[in-house]
């Protein structure tokens, strides 16, 4: 059976942001093939997607290879989430769902339960859930692609310390909830830039080896076969 290249470029995805594949590092069709299993037709195509994201780059003489991204390309990403995510909180309050309210309802229940007793192992996930399902009640495709990659390459590129105080961050949570249920836009995202920028401190770069190349990039998008 076929395997999607979606499929591949998750998994490629999924590799580089673990740290399998460091930054600098090469990425042969062949040798992925035989990782997941493929034929080089649909790593082929994950490469070229990964690439478009900027998870990958293609250098002459070398190939495609795992990109590194600079400081500054790390700092410009976390400004640009806390750009995003409050739009996409003001716009959930306008096109949210009873189903959307009631999985993050959930989550904040859960959440507050598990920031009072101290499970810190299971905060992440569920506010990580928490972001998406926000995300996904704006009702729109684009933000919602936009910030799904940028949760990808946040992972990537940082380390992320569980909050100083988990009990007043899902204090926060709720209060977002409960304006988007309300249907007020403009209070749902002044709450969402508040916590945005209060997590934005937890974040810390990743140390990462360079991978000196005397070969300038080229930008192949859309030119290999």
């Amino acid at each position: 059976m076929r395997i999607p290249a979606h499929a591949v470029c998750t998994a490629i995805r999924d590799d580089i942001v673990s740290g399998v594949f460091q930054p600098g590092s090469r990425l042969t069709e062949e040798v992925l093939a035989r990782r997941y299993g493929v034929s080089r037709v649909p790593v082929r195509e994950a490469l070229r997607t990964l690439e478009s994201e900027g998870f990958v780059t293609t250098r002459r003489h070398a190939g495609a290879c795992v990109a590194e991204p600079t400081e500054q390309e790390a700092a410009d990403l976390l400004e640009l989430r806390m750009l995003l995510e409050p739009l996409a909180a003001a716009r959930a309050a306008r096109r949210r769902t009873e189903a959307h309210l009631k999985v993050l309802r959930g989550l904040v229940r859960l959440g507050q339960e598990r920031a009072r007793r101290g499970q810190g192992e299971d905060l992440r996930s569920l506010g990580g859930w928490f972001h998406e399902t926000l995300a996904q009640a704006s009702g729109s495709p684009g933000l919602i692609a936009l910030l799904t990659q940028m949760r990808h390459k946040v992972a990537w590129m940082y380390v992320v310390e569980a909050p100083a105080r988990p009990v007043e961050s899902w204090a926060e949570h709720g209060a977002i909830v409960d304006a988007v249920a309300r249907g007020d836009a403009e209070r749902a995202r002044a709450l969402t830039a508040v916590h945005a920028d209060r997590a934005a401190g937890a974040h810390r770069p990743r140390l990462r080896p360079v991978v000196s190349t005397s070969q300038p990039a080229v930008n192949t998008s859309g030119g290999r076969h």
